[in-house]
């Protein structure tokens, strides 16, 4: 019997998948995006207390979050209980705080990674913990839906669809580190930094689908159809897998959801503005706003 805990929606994708591949016998441990996830992939799940669901479970396997303290408690508490624990990694940024809170760090017996970049990065960071490589389950659930989806891309337009696809980078900031731009930007800086360079795309553009973070209220970017005088429309009622084959552009600042675009070989843009971090997405296919404009001068 596996403890399986999860909060938010990366790492839920990736276990959810796991699972139903697999067909593990599970105790479920969910919360947040997360619970919808897992229902929508393996039906319904019978969620039970931490302490329960571990102490009856032989060993703990658990994303990692940021919007909760779910995971981070689990992995003290299967220590605590003598259980093994395993993580399994769903991006490529910010290895070492999915395990800190308050300056306490709760590692894993276990981290796994699903590509071997992310297995090169989790190595370095984390050289005395035992790193598995396992192929992504989550890429291979998208492959095949994206597959199914492909005719969605053609309707016989000739501008371009851009998929605009947006992370609470704010929430995060100032839970992590007290400071709402400690990247050096914020979720509406990088939007309006794109919307008012959308000519870097050099064509056309029939349509802007502006698609929350699942952790996002939906009328969090409303705000934009107003301030620009653009085809925008509010995204999120379609399933992620959808709003990317019907689009030509994938643009965000450095989301899962761009690495989605690429499995569907969608041109991806990363629009992180002047002055905020550099873009951490390993893939050399993702392109960077700044540097097009710089092109075109």
């Amino acid at each position: 019997m596996i403890c399986v805990c999860s909060h938010d929606a990366g790492g839920a994708e990736i276990l959810s998948s796991y699972v139903r591949q697999q067909g593990l016998d599970c105790t479920y441990v969910l919360g947040g995006p997360a619970l919808k996830i897992f229902e929508r992939k393996i039906g319904g799940v019978d969620c039970r207390p931490l302490a329960d669901a571990i102490q009856q479970s032989d060993w703990l396997l658990c994303g990692t979050s940021w919007q909760s303290d779910l995971e981070w408690q689990a992995i003290e508490m299967a220590r605590a209980m003598g259980k093994r624990s395993v993580a399994f990694l769903d991006h490529w940024v910010n290895y070492r705080e999915r395990f800190v809170r308050g300056g306490e760090t709760h590692l894993p017996d276990e981290i796994w990674v699903g590509d071997p970049l992310a297995e090169t990065m989790a190595r370095r960071i984390f050289p005395k913990l035992s790193i598995g490589l396992v192929d992504n389950p989550y890429f291979d659930d998208l492959r095949r839906e994206l597959a199914q989806l492909a005719q969605l891309s053609d309707t016989g337009t000739q501008n371009l669809r851009v998929l605009y696809v947006c992370e609470p980078l704010r929430e995060h900031a100032l839970r992590e580190y007290g400071d709402e731009r400690y990247w050096g930007y914020t979720e509406e800086d990088a939007l309006r930094y794109f919307l008012s360079n959308l000519s870097a795309l050099t064509g056309a553009v029939d349509r802007i689908v502006i698609r929350p973070h699942p952790s996002e209220a939906p009328g969090k970017y409303d705000w934009a159809k107003q301030e620009f005088d653009l085809p925008i429309v509010s995204g999120g009622a379609k399933t992620l897998f959808e709003e990317v084959t019907e689009s030509d552009v994938v643009v965000g600042c450095e989301s899962m959801a761009m690495v989605v675009g690429l499995l569907a070989d969608r041109r991806v843009i990363s629009c992180i503005p002047p002055g905020g971090k550099v873009c951490a997405l390993p893939q050399p296919e993702i392109e960077s706003l700044q540097a097009l404009l710089s092109a075109s001068k």
